[in-house]
């Protein structure tokens, strides 16, 4: 703990005020921990959290991150009572909406994920082809494999069709994540975190074999003996100037992302009647967005070239890939206007090299990391954050987490999972399924 005569002393400092800094501050917080984030853009979640399409999904393909990821459903579901304070700005909704999915040669049709379901004790229904019908105003031709535009079969259906899809009732999204980011740094607050913005990291100092603080772009020193790198697209920087990269099996980079912002289908009212949807087959996903819009991205088919960029040097432009996907969408819901103007964000995902996060030490005492989240973590942010406050009590008071990995209880959904899963040091798991919905 801090020495509390100097008020330049810290229980810890978290890099990075995104959607799982914000939450992890909070969970210190309530262990005890007052910790300071720092974050060099003006404002709480205005990175790529902002950028968000804030989906919550319980279908992965491992029980250990389907467990977590159905776990928090419930924190969504009672936002304001886990939270236990107000915002001036109010509480997010949750659009408890569900997911569904079609079922494609692409996901295995869904066997493995309902199996998953099951063990679990996660809630699913199968839908038929007329049961997808109903629900929403698609056809049911095959159109895979996904193409690009200028392939001349591009928008040709093959001679398969559709065979069903599943729903799963315990999902939906959050439409406003800068919001849900905000909620969380007010809860923080009032556990004793401060947040400092406009404040770039240049150095993460240590001595002794330990971390000791950060310096930032202006010089100014700040101590503490816990720092946790939760810097999204810019985490792999952060590992750089704490120099752990070498002992790190999974490493994290940034990849450029495109999301469109789409009418409903013509004559269907997609934001109330319709739900989070997703279509390997072909290559896309979507979501509902207030107005009657739909959010439509990429589940990055091979056929799509996927774009590792700096951070801090990347084109926000829109591209040719923003009408691949729209036009893609458009072949399973042939009502979709195609505006005349692109609109949607560009903005980036912080991905491992298996596609799933690192919540863990590191080879420095006192550096802990909660990286390669963006595009898939938004969901999983609150439990993320308890996790992250628990591995630090743990190691803090001596545990050697990659020889006894700490393991962390699922309250809603009454499941142990090791926290192991998440290692920096893990082989690639042969598991994932190397895409995301973001």
């Amino acid at each position: 703990m801090s020495n509390a005569h100097n008020s330049n002393a810290h229980d810890a400092i978290i890099i990075g005020a995104g959607i799982i800094g914000a939450a992890t501050a909070l969970a210190l917080g309530r262990a005890g921990r007052k910790a300071l984030v720092v974050e060099k853009l003006p404002a709480s979640g205005y990175g790529s959290t902002g950028a968000s399409c804030a989906i919550i999904r319980p279908y992965y393909s491992t029980v250990d991150g389907s467990a977590l990821a159905y776990e928090s459903h419930f924190y969504w579901r009672d936002w304001a009572e886990f939270l236990g304070v107000e915002d001036e700005r109010g509480l997010i909704k949750y659009h408890d909406c569900g997911c569904l999915v079609l079922k494609t040669e692409a996901n295995g049709y869904l066997v493995r994920a309902c199996e998953i379901m099951e063990e679990i004790g996660a809630p699913f229904e199968h839908l038929s082809p007329e049961q997808l019908q109903e629900r929403l105003p698609m056809v049911l031709d095959s159109f895979t494999p996904v193409r690009r535009l200028e392939d001349p079969a591009f928008g040709e259906p093959n001679d398969g069709r559709i065979s069903g899809g599943v729903f799963f009732p315990t999902g939906g999204y959050i439409s406003d994540p800068q919001l849900a980011t905000h909620n969380l740094q007010r809860a923080a607050e009032a556990q004793g975190a401060a947040f400092r913005f406009n404040a770039e990291v240049a150095a993460v100092r240590r001595a002794n074999g330990r971390v000791v603080g950060i310096t930032l772009a202006d010089g100014e020193e700040i101590d503490a003996p816990v720092v946790v790198n939760i810097a999204g697209p810019h985490s792999a920087k952060i590992t750089a100037m704490a120099g752990v990269g070498a002992g790190m099996k999974i490493k994290t980079r940034a990849l450029r992302h495109e999301v469109a912002h789409v009418p409903a289908p013509e004559g269907f009212d997609f934001e109330h009647d319709g739900c989070v949807f997703s279509d390997s087959d072909a290559g896309t996903y979507s979501r509902p967005e207030l107005g009657n819009f739909v959010l439509v991205g990429s589940e990055d088919p091979a056929c799509d070239p996927r774009e590792w960029v700096d951070p801090d040097d990347y084109n926000t432009e829109f591209t040719e890939q923003w009408r691949v996907q729209v036009l893609r969408h458009a072949q399973r819901f042939p009502g979709t206007g195609i505006p005349s103007q692109t609109k949607g964000v560009v903005d980036l995902y912080d991905v491992t090299d298996d596609w799933i996060p690192i919540y863990d030490i590191s080879d420095l005492p006192g550096f802990y990391m909660a990286i390669g989240t963006s595009g898939n973590q938004f969901k999983n942010a609150p439990i993320a954050g308890e996790m992250m406050a628990a591995l630090i009590a743990a190691c803090e008071a001596g545990r050697d987490h990659d020889r006894d990995p700490v393991s962390f209880h699922l309250r809603y959904v009454d499941r142990d999972i090791s926290l192991g899963f998440f290692s920096r040091r893990r082989e690639i798991n042969p598991e994932s399924s190397f895409s995301v919905l973001g």
